[in-house]
């Protein structure tokens, strides 16, 4: 295996080659942010092997596509490796819990809180429900534990669904709910570089923060201390709900948050369309001189991209370096790049985080 040093250093390459030809400098300089080289994910999702009495987790090379035991996984947290070797030893004594279980994942933070999902194929009966109850009450004396059964159209909850995680982002705690299923930051501690890095590079900035592909809220509430406003847009119900109870934790009170896409965001900003969910908001109130966007793989559309480039400042989060290359093609025809960043969220993989500045023109 490629030692750590080595591999980053060809992420660096590779993410540089890709941006420098938008870049007034040869040489731009690139942020780099590393990573632990074990136990820095909070998710994992494993296949569950049924082997005579035998039962374990499994993954799937890549490459090849066969299967492999995984009885501890290394790159995951070590509560995750705590709790799925416990479960494992627990659940192949008792029939209705391992019987047509397919599928285990696992979401903890660094609060010491996890939550544990089971995938069936099979309908949960009363006879489920008891049976997690009590391996419920045995596994609480030594973790901070909830379980979630699932099964076709069939989603049971013991407690609840979600891990309460804290982040320090210069030197300030933060306080979120990152709820099973939906989309959170997996790797804490290059998240918290992450977002210190945003706001290290915008806190002179004045006026307000539009924010579109907000999630559950992993820059807004952090940046709400560097602008006056900030509006969020997201299109996941569940993610939009945890944002509000993310606000109310932090006792945040210039924060805005829409259950919008990108793309309806922008039909009402350019006065398109109207939408209910707006009727009590005037959007040329806020003084937005920044964008913070975050998009899925895919990248940006055209009709977003000549939305945000109206803005003084851009900041462009992205998973994949090649998508941010081509809206680099469009948005350095009206800004330039001011910073960029490597986050190396997930080492050992092709995975590239990264992060520009750009400023109007």
């Amino acid at each position: 295996m490629t030692d750590y040093a080595s591999q980053l250093s060809e992420k660096h390459s590779r993410l540089t080659s890709l941006l420098s030809p938008y870049t007034d400098s040869s040489d731009p300089q690139t942020d780099i942010f590393s990573s632990a080289s074990s136990h820095y994910r909070q998710r994992a999702e494993f296949r569950v092997w049924h082997d005579g009495t035998d039962l374990y987790h499994i993954m799937f090379n890549q490459e090849t596509k066969q299967q492999y035991r995984v009885d501890q996984f290394p790159v995951a947290s070590m509560l995750i490796n705590q709790v799925m070797d416990a479960l494992i030893t627990r659940i192949k004594s008792i029939p209705v819990l391992r019987d047509k279980l397919f599928q285990i994942d696992y979401l903890s933070a660094t609060t010491d809180q996890i939550v544990v999902s089971m995938l069936y194929h099979k309908k949960l009966n009363d006879d489920w429900i008891e049976k997690i109850n009590e391996l419920h009450l045995d596994m609480s004396n030594t973790f901070q534990i909830q379980f979630i059964g699932r099964a076709k159209k069939q989603k049971v909850i013991v407690n609840h669904d979600y891990v309460i995680e804290k982040l320090t982002i210069h030197n300030k705690e933060y306080t979120f709910k990152h709820i099973e299923n939906s989309f959170t930051q997996p790797n804490a501690q290059v998240n918290c570089h992450m977002i210190e890095w945003v706001a290290s590079h915008t806190q002179e900035i004045a006026g307000d923060l539009l924010e579109l592909y907000c999630g559950a809220g992993n820059f807004t509430i952090p940046l709400s201390d560097y602008f006056d406003n900030v509006m969020a847009t997201e299109i996941s119900k569940t993610s939009v709900n945890a944002a509000q109870d993310n606000i109310a934790f932090n006792n945040i009170k210039n924060c805005t948050i829409l259950r919008m896409s990108s793309e309806e965001f922008v039909s009402a900003k350019n006065k398109e369309r109207e939408y209910r969910r707006l009727a009590n908001i005037d959007l040329d109130a806020f003084n937005f001189t920044t964008v913070l966007v975050d998009p899925p793989r895919a990248g940006l559309d055209m009709a977003t991209i000549n939305m945000i480039n109206q803005y003084e400042n851009i900041i462009y989060i992205s998973c994949n370096p090649d998508t941010l290359a081509q809206n680099l093609q469009e948005l350095i025809k009206t800004h330039t790049i001011e910073r960029s960043a490597l986050f190396d969220q997930f080492p050992f993989t092709h995975h590239i985080e990264s992060g520009v500045i750009l400023k109007r023109r």
